[in-house]
């Protein structure tokens, strides 16, 4: 699923990093799901969280047989986004994100250079990717109120320090302080990010482009961090 900040590109070389030594029955976990484009490729027990209801609600009902339109005019579009409040979450999230420049929510309406309204293509991308989303448990609130199973690995993929935001304001602050407290409970705590807190190791360095407008796409160094050994104990 397209959205933005998605990791589908970089997977292949964080989650090994990621599950490296997993035991069958150790679940995975996801505070920050969006796209599910890393929980995808993930098996065994899986639990995958987003603080966006209409997000949550989409993929629950592609689970459970919902397929979304595949036609999206522009006019149907702003049609959606004044009544959102009061329409079907799932196809709120549907039109919200996979209709949306970028993935971004309500980011403006996307086309192709041939004017193409996006839903037909994402439409599709979805009802593949579904399939590999059978028994994830899909999960909608603050990541705070999370409550891990025991001995879970976790991978954090938050809303970046210093670029654009995402639907609410961010306390990175509190996030760092929830991922020493979590690791510190034995959980094993992976975060992607552009850069972290002096006690945190930086396990890997990925450069690649984003992009961040219509017009222009920047050079990124992702990096995945987690908290020093000696500062899990």
């Amino acid at each position: 699923m397209q959205y933005m900040g998605s990791k589908a590109k970089l997977a292949a070389r964080i989650l090994p990093v990621v599950l490296r030594g997993r035991n069958a029955d150790q679940w995975y976990v996801e505070p920050f799901v969006g796209g599910a484009n890393m929980i995808d490729k993930v098996t065994g027990p899986r639990l995958g969280n987003d603080a966006h209801p209409q997000l949550i609600a989409m993929w629950k009902a592609l689970q459970e047989g919902w397929r979304p339109p595949t036609v999206i005019t522009k006019q149907m579009y702003y049609w959606v986004k004044e009544r959102q409040e009061v329409l079907p979450p799932a196809l709120v999230g549907f039109v919200g994100f996979l209709c949306s420049f970028g993935g971004k929510w309500w980011g403006g309406y996307a086309f192709n250079a041939k004017g193409e309204n996006y839903a037909e293509r994402a439409s599709k991308v979805l009802a593949k990717q579904i399939r590999s989303l059978v028994g994830v448990s899909f999960v909608s609130m603050d990541y705070r109120g999370l409550s891990l199973p025991s001995n879970s690995i976790v991978y954090c993929d938050p809303p970046y320090a210093g670029t654009t935001k995402y639907k609410d304001s961010f306390d990175h602050a509190a996030f760092w302080g929830w991922v020493r407290t979590a690791s510190r409970a034995g959980h094993s705590v992976f975060v992607s990010e552009y850069g972290a807190p002096n006690d945190f190791d930086c396990l890997l360095e990925i450069e690649h482009k984003t992009t961040l407008d219509r017009n222009s796409q920047y050079p990124r160094v992702e990096r995945l961090f987690r908290l020093r050994n000696d500062d899990a104990s």
